[in-house]
């Protein structure tokens, strides 16, 4: 993963986050802290990084909206029951639900499902994936900007101890909140 962000960099970034929302669990915190280091590295951006981020998700959310929309997916006994909830949350909240999921970690990566399922209309589907994803994206790239520029300022083992210590504490946090939604 991180081998194809230094390679090809924006490029990279891009290819890594279609298919985490393509609903494929490629974990999107790894790809946008690991382009973070790369920003600090020098190797891009902050924008290029943020914009890649954002345009791979925007295709993969597209993507799993035309399989959302096909009907194929309320056909298989698994998915009806959660494409119902979805439906629920779409019906009561209407395209909020659709930028909210976005901010959320797993509900990011399948909300495009029922969004394509129920038709939601597609340039406000369009427009909140885009805020959402975007600021997903600075968020967890600028976590990775910060921890790549204290890595390179600490110094002692202690130092670089604490700071993975913190990385793992975010990283955890992500994980209970999957696990919650």
């Amino acid at each position: 993963m991180t081998g194809l962000i230094e390679r090809f960099g924006a490029l990279g970034v891009f290819i890594l986050m279609v298919p985490e929302s393509a609903c494929v669990p490629v974990p999107s915190e790894v790809t946008l802290l690991f382009s973070g280091f790369a920003v600090h590295q020098g190797w891009m951006s902050l924008p290029v990084a943020v914009l890649a981020a954002t345009a791979g998700n925007l295709v993969g959310s597209l993507l799993a909206y035309a399989l959302g929309a096909s009907q194929l997916l309320g056909r298989l006994p698994a998915t009806e029951k959660i494409l119902r909830r979805w439906e629920g949350l779409l019906e009561r909240y209407g395209t909020r639900a659709v930028f909210v999921a976005r901010l959320l970690p797993l509900a990011r990566t399948f909300v495009s499902l029922p969004a394509g399922a129920r038709r939601v209309e597609l340039v406000p589907f369009i427009a909140l994936t885009a805020a959402g994803c975007a600021l997903w994206a600075v968020a967890f790239v600028l976590i990775g900007l910060i921890a790549g520029a204290a890595w390179a300022t600490v110094q002692s083992v202690l130092g670089r101890a604490l700071l993975a210590v913190r990385l793992l504490a975010i990283g955890l946090a992500t994980v209970r909140r999957r696990k919650a939604s």
